[in-house]
């Protein structure tokens, strides 16, 4: 292990949301000693596919971040599967060192068959964009530092057990609602903790 270093955070929303969705934790975390970065996704509704919103994330980073910086990743329901194509599909993995999923439909959710929106739909379970990150889920980020957090009383996320992939640690906090997963204070202090933990060593050497 080698010692703690604060990275910039980038936070990353979910459907109908907006970067004020953060407020709590971007307050709490700057508090900390932080540097917090958001973005708002555009459209936020599920009209565009969930590859286009990646690409802004994508965008972002390019342009805020010096090339050397590394930079710690969180994304929050359906900005979890956008951060995740980011890493997966457009080589975040190079430039994020922890990544935190909250609350994110990572196989799917029966809620994605109320609405025919394209971005809805690739959220439904066995949909051809879950069926293409999760094929090699372990391959691409087992390179840094995974944390998935989720609640069994999730009620967006159905089942909750959704949220859940075989790699990285998985803590599952009760939390009694999907909103709640990015203010209840249990999730902040989780959120700390996680961005806190050093990396290993071997994830240094693989972003040299």
């Amino acid at each position: 292990m080698i010692g703690n270093h604060k990275n910039p955070v980038l936070l990353i929303h979910g459907i109908y949301n907006t970067s004020a969705k953060f407020n709590t934790m971007a307050n709490y975390l700057t508090h900390l000693g932080w540097s917090v970065h958001r973005l708002s996704l555009k459209p936020n509704n599920g009209d565009g596919h969930l590859e286009h919103l990646a690409q802004q994330v994508h965008n972002y980073i390019d342009n805020n971040f010096d090339s050397e910086q590394p930079i710690d990743l969180i994304g929050f329901s359906m900005g979890g599967l956008v951060t995740r194509y980011y890493l997966q599909r457009l080589e975040g993995v190079k430039k994020v060192q922890r990544y935190i999923n909250i609350s994110t439909p990572n196989n799917g959710t029966i809620t994605a068959y109320a609405l025919p929106n394209p971005g809805i739909k690739q959220m439904r379970p066995n949909s051809q964009f879950l069926q293409d990150l999760n094929k090699d889920i372990e391959t691409t980020l087992n390179k840094i530092d995974v944390t998935v957090i989720w609640t069994p009383y999730d009620l967006m996320i159905f089942p909750a057990s959704s949220s859940k992939i075989a790699i990285g640690e998985e803590i599952k906090l009760p939390v009694l609602t999907h909103e709640q997963m990015v203010t209840h204070q249990k999730l902040l202090t989780t959120i700390a903790d996680s961005l806190s933990k050093p990396l290993k060593i071997n994830q240094i050497s693989a972003k040299l």
